[in-house]
């Protein structure tokens, strides 16, 4: 799987990108890439580092980098998190009022009601 567009950091083996710690290595297909919303998986982590041919030193620096980029979060709102992470919310998202949906067609005969149609 090819790197994520945003790249934080690039190590020998490992890189720090918009989607977490991945492989530089694009044989592995992404076997190893390690998600933002699991940085902090500790069993995760310990079972990517005991891999064979996994260099330890490059993978601890490229975790430190990734966990000071994506700081731990509540699992409740684990996408605002990473946006607001990724720089891209700086202020609190606030959520508009939608209003209900009123019924113009109530009392009146279908067969009366103007009708529309999906214009190709």
């Amino acid at each position: 799987m090819a790197l994520h567009r945003d790249i934080f950091w690039v190590g020998k083996q490992w890189a720090v990108t918009g989607a977490g710690i991945q492989a530089v290595d694009h044989r592995l297909h992404g076997v190893l890439d390690i998600g933002i919303a699991r940085l902090w998986d500790d069993d995760l982590v310990r079972s990517r580092r005991a891999k064979p041919g996994v260099n330890a030193a490059d993978f601890d620096a490229a975790l430190s980098v990734a966990r000071e980029r994506f700081p731990q979060t509540p699992e409740s709102e684990p996408f605002m998190a990473q946006l607001e992470a990724l720089g891209v919310i700086e202020a609190p998202a606030v959520s508009p009022v939608v209003p209900a949906m009123t019924l113009r067609a109530e009392g009146r005969l279908a067969r009366f009601l103007p009708q529309w149609r999906v214009r190709r």
